[in-house]
């Protein structure tokens, strides 16, 4: 390990940014405590903020020791295609046409679990939804799932122990969830072509170990709590669609075409603004679109991205001294603390490494995706909708550390012993 002194820098903001994201629940504390400086201590609190804030402390950094246009040239070699992608699948997944469409398919099919109407909805929402996330990416499958739990069993004032175990459960079961193909999931999206891994390859190496943890983790939760979701009394009907079919099925047309071109950002962006007129000019079928939510989101994973890039220097490095055993639960681990997106990436520049090196590296990047709030790209989504139903609207990183651990852990056997 040679790194130059601006990666030392770079790993030394990435390791305060980390540190920052476990103290949001204080600031937000203190924001309380003294309103007359509520301000600051609020920005300070923003979970989505903190990646950002501390990107443009990098920057101005590079501005001072290497002159005004480090910045510029540092930003333009990197890709922000993804956070631009979580942005508009955010918007547009979380559109009243395409919930209304989620709704009436999720509660169909809850109508054929033969439990009461709520259990069988909430255990709808935690495992099929999240398996959505093959298909319609997971950004797209994170929203859904968080709004539909938000507005049908957070909002109706579960306990809190409910909230954070529901919490935990998503977060993992979305990462895993992705698994089924080869072009939804972040983490194998930047390896899959590479090494020439195809949805068939997936689904059979990934997929079907995927999808039972998924059951199973909704499935326990489901059990544990089924006496509290009896009381919600949420109801599985079918007929409370709001908007017209057309309607729906043009949203359907705009999300399947952003998802279609993914790595375009100058496609997607423009059938991006496209779908906004089209919600402009039917305004009346749709409620507030998630602009502001979704520009914080992208705002955190583009400084995840610009103190990412620095990372390189140690974490290939550590990666590639690791056996496939090791490397799993290392790469489970180190995904709690980086983006597991850029893991994968880093894993696959390590030149000679063999099948087992490739499963281990994947499997354990989407194993430790619920962690914490940064471990996945579409987890900042599920926050930023879901935070507004916690004390101090702020979610307690060790809380869904702990809560996400038993869900990882039925993660864990299923892709070890599978």
């Amino acid at each position: 390990m040679n790194p130059s002194f601006i990666e030392v820098v770079g790993t030394v903001l990435f390791a305060v940014a980390v540190a920052h994201t476990f103290l949001t629940k204080y600031f937000e504390h203190l924001a309380h405590r003294h309103p007359n400086h509520a301000g600051i201590w609020h920005l300070l609190g923003e979970v989505e903020v903190v990646f950002g804030f501390w990107a443009f402390v990098l920057l101005i950094f590079l501005a001072l020791t290497s002159g005004v246009d480090a910045p510029t040239a540092y930003l333009e070699r990197l890709n922000f295609t993804e956070p631009a992608f979580v942005f508009v699948i955010m918007v547009v997944a979380a559109s009243r046409p395409i919930l209304d469409l989620a709704r009436v398919g999720a509660r169909a099919l809850a109508h054929y679990v033969p439990v009461n109407d709520s259990v069988a909805f909430f255990f709808i929402c935690l495992s099929v939804l999240p398996l959505l996330g093959s298909f319609i990416t997971e950004p797209a499958a994170m929203t859904l799932a968080a709004l539909m739990l938000r507005d049908n069993f957070y909002a109706k004032g579960i306990s809190h122990k409910l909230k954070y175990v529901t919490l935990g459960a998503l977060f993992v079961n979305v990462s895993i969830g992705g698994t089924l193909t080869h072009f939804a999931a972040p983490p194998v999206l930047m390896v899959a072509a590479k090494w020439n891994w195809d949805t068939w390859f997936m689904l059979g190496h990934f997929g079907w170990k995927a999808a039972i943890a998924v059951f199973v983790n909704a499935g326990v939760v489901t059990f544990l709590f089924a006496k509290e979701l009896k009381a919600l009394q949420v109801d599985a009907a079918t007929s409370d669609r709001t908007v017209p079919w057309t309607l729906i099925v043009a949203h359907v047309a705009f999300l399947a075409g952003i998802v279609y071109f993914a790595h375009h950002p100058i496609v997607f962006v423009g059938l991006f603004l496209f779908f906004l007129g089209v919600a402009e000019a039917y305004r009346h079928y749709h409620d507030r679109l998630m602009l502001r939510e979704g520009l914080l989101v992208g705002f955190f994973l583009a400084g995840l991205v610009t103190l990412g890039a620095l990372q390189q220097w140690w974490l290939q490095d550590v990666l590639a001294g690791m056996d496939s055993t090791a490397l799993y639960f290392g790469a489970t681990a180190l995904t709690a603390i980086t983006d597991n997106a850029a893991l994968t990436y880093l894993g696959s520049l390590v030149e000679g490494t063999d099948a087992a090196f490739k499963y281990s590296l994947v499997a354990g990047a989407v194993t430790g995706g619920g962690l914490t709030v940064i471990a996945n790209a579409p987890n900042p989504a599920g926050f930023a909708i879901l935070r507004g139903h916690f004390d101090d609207e702020a979610i307690n990183p060790l809380g869904l550390f702990v809560t996400a651990l038993p869900a990882t852990l039925v993660a864990v056997l299923a892709f070890q012993l599978l």
